[in-house]
């Protein structure tokens, strides 16, 4: 879709927040340019990403909701680690984990960027691989400063619906 298509077709919403997202936005050269205008359209933009580009060409009044890929994702590799740098307190960084040790390891990357300072640190699970309810007993133990949240779209639709 063309910019002008997309600013058309969701200025009939009554909502005045987009979230921008995946696969992966910033893969799209012209990704900054529909945040930039939809920030001065006076829209609250989220923007999600895997944290591989560089998220420096994300206007700065958009919100820069960032993936750490944990090993077991086998994409912890593609991580820009500079982008840290980069985020602010309204920013987000999001962990998605699918076994302990994916949990121990977003844990030692949280304490070694002090990323709770930095911006906001979401941990959740991944869909049907280990249990929501461990993972935030775990989150409870070592009393991180975090906020736990679900894959909500594969809990209302069916969990291998794309596109939602």
């Amino acid at each position: 879709m063309s910019l002008n298509t997309i600013l058309e077709s969701i200025a009939g919403f009554k909502t005045k927040i987009v979230c921008v997202t995946g696969g992966e936005p910033l893969s799209n050269k012209d990704t900054p340019l529909l945040v930039k205008e939809l920030v001065n359209k006076n829209y609250t933009v989220l923007v999600e990403t895997n944290g591989s580009y560089d998220i420096r060409v994300i206007p700065q009044k958009a919100v820069k909701i960032m993936d750490i890929k944990c090993p077991d994702s086998n994409m912890s590799h593609f991580m820009n680690w500079h982008n840290i740098t980069y985020l602010t307190k309204y920013d987000e960084v999001k962990f998605v984990l699918s076994s302990r040790k994916d949990y121990e390891w977003a844990k030692s990357v949280i304490q070694k960027y002090n990323l709770s300072e930095i911006a906001h640190v979401l941990i959740g699970a991944v869909f049907s691989a280990i249990s929501p309810r461990l993972v935030v007993e775990w989150i409870l133990e070592d009393n991180l400063d975090v906020r736990f949240q679900l894959q909500l779209h594969k809990y209302i639709w069916e969990p291998q619906t794309r596109g939602v």
